[in-house]
C-alpha cells in the first residue's frame, strides 16, 4: 500500500494541472461581462466540498453536479450532457 509520500510523488503534478485549469476558466468567465451561467454558478458552489476533510470528495462533488430529478423530458433538447444540472423552477435545486 502506498504511503501519501508516493501518492504524491505519482500524483501532484496532475492534480497541479487540473487545479491551475480550473482557475484559468474562471480566470476567463470573469473578465467578460453578463450574467453567469448556472453551470459556473454550480462549479463555484462544488469548491468548497473539495476543502472538507472527508474520504469521499470525489463522489460528493460527482452527486452535487448530477441531475437528481426524476421527470422524464418528452424530448432531449440536443444529445450529450450539460455538466450541471439546470435550475429548476423557483430556484430550488
Amino acid at each position: 500500500m502506498p504511503d501519501k509520500k508516493k501518492i504524491a510523488d505519482l500524483h501532484f503534478m496532475d492534480a497541479r494541472c487540473k487545479l491551475i485549469d480550473l482557475a484559468a476558466f474562471l480566470d476567463r468567465v470573469d473578465r467578460h461581462a453578463g450574467d453567469s451561467d448556472y453551470r459556473e454558478q454550480a462549479l463555484r458552489a462544488a469548491l468548497p466540498i473539495l476543502l472538507e476533510n472527508r474520504p469521499d470528495r470525489a463522489k460528493a462533488v460527482l452527486d452535487f453536479l448530477s441531475d437528481d430529478s426524476t421527470d422524464l423530458l418528452t424530448s432531449a433538447p440536443f444529445q450529450g450532457a450539460f455538466g450541471a444540472p439546470m435550475p429548476r423552477q423557483g430556484g430550488e435545486r
